[in-house]
């Protein structure tokens, strides 16, 4: 099968202005699925746009399915930065007789893309399509870091039939699947009174990492290895505070800020490490003058932005790009040894791994901050570095 035969092309007429777009704008500078399906062999493209017309499963915020155009529509009038983009929009995936099928379809396209090296963006939808998402690395037998940005966790502690998936549930499939291959998970911006305390509490008996919006908001270059830590992101738009994000049913007057949402996504493109990005909950029915779509393009290409100005400075290799530093515990009994990029003045720690864990490795690499190294010399030991610790046991 064809991954054709899941899409349907981009009807470029309805998307394209009275005269036209200027040839510097990233409808001139992409490859459009809109007769012909791309040749994706050949290491041709870098990003993939993927549409996904699938609402059924959504939470109080039907009409996300109609999400896809609206973005392309605002995206495509944007200007190319000063790089050269290889970017294809592969069209919109079909709905299927029933969302299983939209989810295999989903899955199939983010497991195939990922083999080629090219870097899934899927504009949503509704969020349980993050399920699909994070299946695809199951046929890659791939650990997966996953990150969602959301202003709830999504985890139904009450829900009586776990086998259901929706866009408030979704992760309670994430965490039951089985084999388990969920290395961790973080949530970034949730607000407290959103949450569930039992929630709350299985994260911290899982090791994961949840970050609340205080935490993050007005300063969120401290959030920046958080997202350098993930293969999978999932962006949910009612993290974003009503006044600059007002298309989502669900929206309310606290989260991000629109120059926030941007930086994020800069941070995200950044990462070496991301395989998936999607963007969900968008709903154009709740949008005044196009705003919400505009501000949304504008975190694609900040994204985009940061993809190509990725530094590829994935430690170890070459040892002389980088500086070796040790810190030992107050007690003695432990020497933490941090990373740091010559090139970037990124950070990393070393944590070993449990003896038999590993056979060809003796350390997982984590990004830091140079805040957890300063907790490391000052005796102390980092969370960050004990709850990797203990996910790998």
């Amino acid at each position: 099968m064809s991954l054709s035969d899941f899409l349907s092309p981009v009807n470029l007429s309805k998307l394209t202005p009275k005269d036209g777009f200027f040839v510097s704008q990233m409808a001139e500078k992409m490859e459009i699925y809109s007769s012909d399906f791309p040749d994706l062999e050949n290491n041709v493209y870098d990003i993939a746009l993927i549409g996904v017309l699938e609402d059924r499963n959504s939470v109080n915020n039907q009409g996300t399915a109609l999400a896809p155009d609206y973005l392309r529509e605002k995206f495509y009038q944007l200007h190319e930065g000063n790089y050269t983009t290889r970017i294809v929009d592969l069209g919109n995936i079909k709905p299927g007789a029933k969302v299983s099928d939209t989810y295999i379809a989903l899955k199939t396209l983010v497991t195939e893309l990922v083999k080629k090296n090219i870097l899934p963006v899927i504009l949503g939808g509704s969020q349980d399509l993050t399920y699909a998402q994070y299946m695809a690395y199951e046929e890659l037998e791939q650990k997966v870091d996953l990150l969602v940005i959301d202003s709830h966790l999504d985890l139904d502690e009450n829900q009586e039939n776990t086998l259901e998936t929706s866009s408030s549930s979704y992760l309670n499939k994430i965490l039951l699947h089985e084999p388990n291959y969920l290395f961790n998970y973080s949530n970034m911006g949730y607000q407290t009174y959103f949450v569930n305390q039992d929630s709350l509490r299985v994260m911290e008996k899982l090791y994961f990492d949840v970050h609340r919006l205080g935490d993050v908001l007005g300063k969120v270059n401290t959030a920046e290895p958080i997202i350098r830590n993930a293969n999978v992101i999932s962006f949910d738009i009612s993290a974003i505070r009503s006044s600059d994000a007002c298309a989502n049913s669900n929206a309310t007057p606290n989260g991000f800020y629109g120059e926030e949402a941007c930086q994020i996504c800069r941070y995200a493109g950044m990462n070496d490490k991301l395989t998936s990005i999607g963007f969900y909950e968008f709903n154009p029915a709740f949008d005044q003058n196009g705003q919400t779509a505009m501000l949304m393009a504008q975190m694609l290409w900040y994204l985009v932005d940061g993809f190509y100005h990725r530094r590829q400075d994935l430690p170890l290799q070459p040892k002389s790009q980088y500086l070796i530093y040790r810190a030992n515990l107050k007690q003695g009994t432990h020497e933490l040894i941090f990373v740091k990029s010559k090139k970037t003045d990124r950070w990393w720690m070393q944590v070993p791994y449990p003896s038999g864990i590993s056979k060809n490795e003796r350390y997982h690499l984590v990004p830091c901050s140079y805040e957890d190294y300063q907790t490391a010399i000052s005796g102390e030991m980092p969370d960050l570095w004990w709850r990797t610790y203990q996910k790998l046991n």
